[in-house]
Formats: structure tokens, C-alpha cells, sequence
């Protein structure tokens, strides 16, 4: 076997695997082999028809299989001998296969760059306090409160927190926007739908709710909406001003619930100081979580900027489409219509793969601190990811390990995510910790 590397790039190489004629010979003999212990022939009995009449009989099965023992004993060879770490195979050109003749394979495939790891003990990182005050406790029970709030209909004008029942139409210069946007009705014009007064979450039209403070049952009012500059929901829309002839049909106004025995119990709680207990300890578990998450970008990104490296092509097509992929799913979910991402598909493609790039460097780094700290992953580890995949996607979790059990990729896809977290836990313990003023 005689083999011969050529540079691509940095990160691709090619092998040019020859295979001379005796050993092409010598599979070819053992895929004849292999055939007639399994051929049946009249007249004879299970690996006793003659090498002739097999290879005669098989003829397409033996070539076929030949090419493949041929093509993998060149992949295997070619690896053993060329000492590359190879990542992923991009392509792969074989000349004629035949008993009688070498034969030649050109494999091209990426692999695993060169690099020295930096030191990455003390990257710094800066967190945000975690203490809860006063202020923020109350603010989650009066959520709570307001999550099994009552609605009862109020004979006065309408006021901040109370919900109006409108019924309304919309142009722009004097075109129905159902016009503009026939797919949209919701946009354009519905009989009655509620918004709420001057709420803190925007409502589906931009401005309108804000505008609908004193509002009197049966009050008939235009109002002017104003939509951004960028509308991805309705894109025929945005920069656009639009007027909505709007009728006031009924409002209503919120009745919180008492603190009494039943809000608490409802809550997991038994007094208002119990309460008070539980919402301070979510409040701040949840800050330290977000300070753990952050310190896991900050060390990331710390870690990238020590160290400069190309990286496999391959890899970065392959995660810029999971990139595309979650941007895509989660921005449908927002109502943002297909059309709109096929307009920005030049665009797109490109943040996703800049992104796509940060993040397949990250990996090979975080791989890199994972052999050398010798972290692997275990059955707990496996059963840990299980519970919260269960958990969190509400899939019994012996289906769960069906999957893993049944899909060898995607178990190893686990594993490799469960390495990652592990260094990057890793990269947290040894950084450096700086506390931010608290937020007036």
C-alpha cells in the first residue's frame, strides 16, 4: 500500500491510497469466498460450488462487495499509516476496481487542527449579586396574584391594568390592510378581541394598548399606530403608519385574589411568610443561574480570544445549519412568516455561520481540555441527561433511552454534549470572580 497526503487547506487533506494488485487479488479472493459459504447452487452442497461458477453466478455482488472492502481497507490504511486525525470524509474517488489490477482511492476528509492550548485557569468572569430584595419578592406575588386575577365588567372609564374589548379596522393612506396583507386579518380587522390598558407586555398592534386609557363603553375612537422599522410579523407593514377605527364594547376590570389561606395553599405555601420564603429562594436560585450561564459565555469567549486556528470547513456547514434550524423554529413559533427568511436567506446564512464558526472552535477547544483533564462520561452522567431530557420534553424516559439505545449517533451526539458541559464547569471553577455593583 503506498500512500500519499495532499493539503487541501489547513484543516482538509486528501490521501491518495494506492493498493497494489496482489492485495485488490487477495480481497477479491476473500469476497469469493465469503459468497460461496453462503450461495446456494443446485447440485450442490453449501461451499462446495466451484470458484468459477460463484463468481459466474454473483458476478455484480462480488464487484460490489469488493469495491467496499477495498474502499475501507484504504480509509483504515490510510489513516494507520498517514497518522491524521480524521473528522469527517468530504469525498471520496476510487478509479476501476478490479482483481487483476492496482487500484487507486482518493480520500478527502478533514481533520482535527494543530493547535496550542492556552493556559485557561483565572479567565475572568463578573456576575451580578444574588441577593432578593424586598421589592422583587413583592413584584413576583403580586404576578402570582395576577395569574388567578378576576375580571369583572366596570361601569367607568377604562384605567391602566384593565382589559377593553374592542372591536376594530385598520388602513394605511386609506387602503384596508387586509388589503396589504390578506393573509393577516388579525391585523387588519376582527369584531372583538381584548387588549389590555397600558400593559407592561406589548400587544399584538404595537401602541394600541397604550392608547386606550378613559375609554368608555361604546366609545368610538381613531387611533394611530406607528409600526417599526422592521415588522418580520407582517413585513407589508413595517415603517408603516396605520389608523384604527376602533369601537369600545365592554371593559372589564382586574380583581386580585386576597392573600388568604387558598392563595397560599394554591402556591405551595401555608402563611404569607412562607410564601414570601419560597418566591426569595426561586428568585435567587434562578440569579444564580443566570450567573452560572454567563460565566460559561464569558469563559467561552474568554478562551476563544487567547488562541487563533482554522477550522474544519466541514464541521462549520454542518453546525451552520443547526444554527439555521434553531433560528428558523424559534422565529416561526414569534408568527414570523417562511417568505420572510427566503429573503433574508443571503443574510442569514451569513450571521449563522459567523456564529457557526465561534462555536465549532469552542468545541475543538473544549475537547482538547476534556483529554487532557481526562473528563469522560459516565452511566450517571447518561442517566442525569435522560431525567431532564424526560422532564423537560414530558417523553417517558424508557423511551428516551430506547432512542440512545437503538441510534449509536445520536448517543455519541450526548456524549459529546455531556464532555462540554463537563470543561466548561471545569472552566468555570477556575476563573476569576468579579462581583458587579448592585443595579440601582
Amino acid at each position: 500500500m503506498n500512500i500519499e497526503i495532499k493539503d487541501v487547506s489547513e484543516t482538509r487533506k486528501s490521501l491518495v491510497v494506492t493498493l497494489d494488485q496482489s492485495e485488490v487479488a487477495a480481497e477479491h479472493q476473500a469476497v469469493i469466498g465469503e459468497i460461496t459459504k453462503q450461495a446456494r447452487l443446485p447440485g450442490f452442497r453449501p461451499g462446495k460450488a466451484p470458484a468459477a461458477m460463484i463468481i459466474k453466478r454473483y458476478s455484480k455482488e462480488i464487484g460490489d462487495e469488493l469495491k467496499q472492502k477495498v474502499l475501507a481497507k484504504a480509509y483504515r490504511g490510510g489513516l494507520e499509516k498517514s497518522k491524521l486525525e480524521a473528522l469527517n470524509i468530504t469525498d471520496v474517488q476510487e478509479g476501476t476496481i478490479a482483481a487483476d489490477q492496482p487500484a487507486t482511492v482518493t480520500i478527502t476528509l478533514d481533520i482535527r487542527p494543530v493547535f496550542t492550548l492556552p493556559d485557561y485557569s483565572g479567565l475572568p468572569t463578573e456576575i451580578q449579586p444574588v441577593d432578593v430584595t424586598d421589592a422583587e419578592v413583592e413584584k413576583v406575588i403580586e404576578g402570582l396574584r395576577a395569574e388567578r386575577a378576576d375580571f369583572k365588567i366596570a361601569e367607568r372609564p377604562s384605567s391602566k391594568g384593565d382589559y377593553v374589548k374592542i372591536a376594530y379596522e385598520g388602513t394605511v393612506d386609506g387602503q384596508s390592510i387586509l388589503d396589504l396583507a390578506p393573509e393577516k386579518q388579525i391585523y387588519a380587522k376582527v369584531p372583538q378581541t381584548w387588549e389590555e390598558v397600558d400593559g407592561e407586555n406589548e400587544g399584538l398592534i404595537p401602541g394600541l394598548g397604550k392608547q386606550l386609557a378613559g375609554v368608555s363603553t361604546g366609545d368610538k375612537k381613531d387611533i394611530t399606530v406607528s409600526f417599526p422599522a422592521e415588522f418580520p410579523a407582517v413585513p407589508a407593514l413595517a415603517g408603516k403608519t396605520a389608523i384604527y377605527a376602533v369601537e369600545i364594547l365592554e371593559i372589564r376590570e382586574r380583581v386580585l385574589p386576597e392573600l388568604d389561606e387558598t392563595f397560599f395553599k394554591a402556591n405551595q405555601a401555608d402563611s404569607l411568610e412562607s410564601l414570601k420564603t419560597n418566591v426569595r429562594n426561586n428568585l435567587k436560585g434562578r440569579k444564580e443561574y443566570e450567573n452560572r450561564q454567563a460565566q460559561r459565555r464569558q469563559v467561552s469567549e474568554a478562551l476563544n480570544a487567547k488562541v487563533d486556528f482554522a477550522v474544519p470547513e466541514s464541521l462549520v456547514e454542518s453546525e451552520t445549519q443547526q444554527v439555521l434550524r434553531q433560528f428558523i423554529e424559534e422565529n416561526m413559533r414569534r408568527g414570523v412568516p417562511a417568505e420572510q427568511f427566503e429573503k433574508d436567506k443571503a443574510a442569514l446564512h451569513e450571521s449563522a455561520s459567523k456564529a457557526a464558526r465561534t462555536r465549532v472552535k469552542t468545541q475543538l477547544l473544549l475537547v482538547k481540555i476534556a483529554e487532557l483533564e481526562k473528563l469522560t462520561v459516565n452511566e450517571r452522567d447518561i442517566d442525569t441527561f435522560i431525567y431532564r431530557e424526560s422532564v423537560m420534553n414530558n417523553q417517558k424516559p424508557e423511551k428516551l433511552v430506547k432512542d440512545l439505545t437503538k441510534d449509536r449517533e445520536k448517543l455519541r451526539a450526548v456524549q459529546q454534549s455531556i464532555i462540554f458541559d463537563k470543561a466548561l464547569d471545569l472552566l468555570v471553577s477556575k476563573a476569576t470572580v468579579t462581583t458587579s455593583a448592585p443595579k440601582a
